[in-house]
């Protein structure tokens, strides 16, 4: 009999958590097995390593992530538009997959120099490469300030966005979408064209 679909799905939240605590080399098998509740042998039967584990996580994040990015991208919408709306499924990744993106920011770095973890790079650049090119076509059709450094407004907005994730708690008092909402109101009061 195999392994149910949700035991695994659960072990992989445990083993998310206790990767974002503790950070990837300082981990163990035995470390999440305990979190889990039960014996470290008992996790091979789910996962052949930590490895395996840690990429199943930051690849179901990503694909997510890109899966509703994709849709912002793909919707026709205007510059402003569409960066209102990819902060906004920032956030709600953030919400969904809050312990990955912890273990993105701490650990992707280090994982993307092992060739099964390429994929962070390249998710790396096609992040880029959105966000950027979206802030350029702002600035070309007149949306967005064209006195601004767009690649420095690129990184403002990506870590004022992403290391929201620090001290952004899943349940809490806001939700994602009035947090981008806040966020927002903020930051593009900032970069659009003043009058």
């Amino acid at each position: 009999m195999s392994p149910s679909p949700e035991r695994r799905s659960e072990l992989l939240t445990t083993a998310a958590e206790v990767f974002a605590a503790q950070g990837y080399n300082a981990t163990t098998v035995r470390r999440i097995a305990d979190a889990a509740g039960m014996l470290a042998g008992s996790l091979y039967y789910h996962f052949d390593s930590k490895e395996s584990m840690i990429d199943e996580i930051l690849s179901t994040f990503l694909d997510e992530l890109w899966a509703g990015y994709e849709k912002v991208l793909g919707a026709g919408l205007g510059p402003r538009e569409t960066i209102e709306a990819l902060v906004t499924e920032s956030f709600r990744e953030i919400d969904r997959h809050h312990a990955a993106v912890a273990i993105y920011q701490k650990e992707a770095r280090q994982l993307a120099a092992q060739p099964r973890f390429g994929y962070l790079t390249e998710s790396q650049r096609k992040f880029e490469r959105a966000w950027l090119g979206t802030l350029e076509r702002g600035v070309a059709e007149g949306a967005f300030r064209a006195d601004v450094d767009i690649r420095l407004a690129y990184r403002f907005l990506r870590d004022t966005v992403w290391v929201a994730a620090s001290w952004y708690r899943p349940g809490g008092h806001h939700s994602p979408e009035e947090i981008a909402r806040q966020y927002l109101s903020m930051v593009l009061d900032g970069i659009t064209p003043r009058e």
